[in-house]
């Protein structure tokens, strides 16, 4: 039976992480929760994944982001949160801003030129609004002519979103006919 039933010292340190992760206003990573309640590394790495698991299909998720963690509410519940908050849909993101984004969040990090060739328009008013919202954000500059600035995605976007993590990303697939190449003869080879 003690097999079954974790003893008191696991509940009491898994309740503890759990409390931390609570109030944290930010992601934290496994190494600050260890400092702050003087535990191993190794076994707050294990309560997270443990807690990953009991949180789903629930009220609450735990979210994973670049090795940081934070309680949040589950997204499929974000119309009943809004409708209960009083708070209003904010305006949609535009078709421009869900493809830069989808760009962003695959070829991370990625600079402007490298979106706009791939989407073959200028991004930089969507890139504004995307940064504006917190959605995005710049990670570093890339070694290059201009030295131009890297964008990633935020926690905000995996918020946004409903994902716990990257991962969580559907696979990447190019349909049949985006593979090849076209030949138009309109560009030099």
């Amino acid at each position: 039976m003690s097999d079954i039933v974790p003893d008191s010292n696991d509940r009491n340190a898994s309740a503890r992480v759990e409390a931390l992760l609570f109030v944290a206003n930010l992601p934290v990573s496994a190494s600050q929760i260890a400092e702050a309640l003087d535990l191993p590394v190794k076994e707050v790495d294990t309560i997270l994944k443990e807690l990953e698991v009991l949180y789903q299909g629930r009220g609450l998720a735990l979210q994973r982001y670049s090795d940081r963690y934070q309680l949040t509410t589950s997204a499929e519940y974000a119309q009943d949160l809004e409708k209960f908050l009083g708070l209003e849909l904010t305006s949609r993101l535009s078709r421009a801003a869900i493809e830069t984004m989808t760009i962003i969040a695959y070829r991370q990090p990625i600079t402007r030129p490298g979106i706009e060739s791939i989407r073959g328009v200028s991004s930089d008013g969507v890139i504004r609004s995307l940064l504006s919202r917190g959605l995005i954000q710049e990670v570093g500059r890339a070694d290059g002519p201009g030295r131009p600035i890297l964008f990633s995605t935020t926690v905000d976007f995996l918020q946004h979103f409903g994902l716990n993590s990257l991962d969580e990303l559907p696979p990447y697939e190019l349909e049949a006919d985006e593979s090849e190449p076209q030949k138009n003869g309109l560009l030099k080879d």
